[in-house]
């Protein structure tokens, strides 16, 4: 960190920025040392190997089904849903991997990084890396935080931004209408249209060859299983309806917990208010667990970004008790009331800058 250091402070200098909640931070910090007395952030490692032989047991099955039943409408119609939660799993563990949150030690995580998400799903570790990285250190921040960039060019998000937007009466897109489209661009289309893509553009850009080798191990496999069984327009029609249907899985879980919360420029606040204002949680059940990869307890991970998945339902009562004594709002809510809440959400920003762009 020498690098970085600038100067001390004098004595008589104040220590902590007034944008900031110190009494919050200081409980905050006394929250994460009871969280590591009681065990928390250990990982069950029997929890993370049972959760990668169920997505190897489904990739295996899903090959099985067009091998045993053929390639008729209904086997490939079940291997591509099969393939695609294959996918969306394996997305959800690439993620625990990428946090560190697997093993102990940064070299066995980074490993297994590197096998789930470049040889189960084609895409690069240090992508992956660069992006999530920065969304978790300024949640829904403008300019700071990748996953909302496509304000102002695709979506207008917020109502600060939205209005800011009319004001300068900038108009990329019919913004009052952005709730219908985000229907046709929005979940279709991010992986199919734009990732798929991006990824190989990303790792030849910047020289990463170790995370390119590992993608190519990917499409070398599912080429030299699939084509034998479909030939080439089958192969390809089969692989870009799982990354149909994956992207939709993905998009509706991801935004789910960020779109309808507050977004605006960084007000450097605190790290507990910063992530509590960008997150919410979706009710726990297993079901939603499974679905989300347990991101539905977004404001746990937020908090505790290396905490193993398994333990999030476990502070998350304390959490809540944190945030009840500082009156901070702690939201969960059923899982089609968040997916609804994006649409909801995008309306009404779109009609606040529409109201913006229009006054005179």
């Amino acid at each position: 960190m020498n690098s970085l250091l600038i100067g001390e402070l004098s004595p008589e200098q104040p220590s902590f920025e007034p944008t900031k909640n110190k009494e919050l931070t200081d409980e905050f910090r006394e929250l994460r040392a009871t969280v590591e007395q009681m065990g928390l952030m250990k990982p069950n490692h029997v929890f993370f190997l049972l959760y990668l032989l169920h997505i190897l047991l489904l990739d295996v099955a899903a090959w099985l089904t067009l091998w045993v039943f053929g390639t008729s409408f209904v086997p490939f119609l079940l291997c591509a849903v099969l393939l695609s939660t294959v996918q969306a799993q394996a997305g959800w563990l690439q993620h625990d991997f990428g946090h560190l949150s697997v093993f102990s030690t940064s070299t066995w995580n980074h490993l297994l990084h590197h096998f789930v998400i470049g040889q189960l799903k084609g895409a690069p570790a240090s992508w992956w890396n660069h992006l999530h990285f920065q969304h978790h250190a300024k949640p829904n921040c403008f300019r700071k935080d990748p996953d909302i960039n496509m304000h102002p060019f695709f979506f207008a998000l917020g109502k600060i931004l939205s209005v800011e937007l009319g004001k300068q009466k900038k108009k990329y897109m019919p913004y009052n209408h952005q709730h219908k489209y985000f229907f046709l661009i929005g979940p279709p289309a991010l992986l199919p249209l734009y990732f798929q893509w991006y990824i190989f553009y990303f790792v030849i850009q910047r020289k990463k060859w170790v995370d390119l080798a590992w993608m190519v191990t990917f499409y070398v496999r599912i080429v030299l299983t699939y084509v034998p069984l479909l030939g080439l327009k089958g192969f390809l029609g089969l692989f870009f309806m799982v990354r149909f249907l994956e992207s939709n899985w993905f998009v509706w879980v991801t935004q789910m917990n960020h779109i309808p919360m507050h977004i605006d420029h960084d007000q450097n606040k605190d790290w507990f208010s910063t992530q509590l204002q960008a997150t919410c949680n979706v009710h726990k059940s297993a079901f939603n667990d499974w679905f989300s990869g347990h991101l539905n307890f977004q404001i746990e991970h937020h908090l505790f970004p290396t905490m193993p998945r398994h333990n999030y339902h476990k502070v998350a009562p304390l959490v809540q008790s944190l945030c009840a004594k500082h009156g901070i709002q702690y939201q969960s809510k059923p899982l089609l009331s968040a997916f609804a809440d994006i649409v909801y959400s995008l309306k009404e920003s779109g009609q606040l800058w529409l109201d913006a762009y229009l006054q005179q």
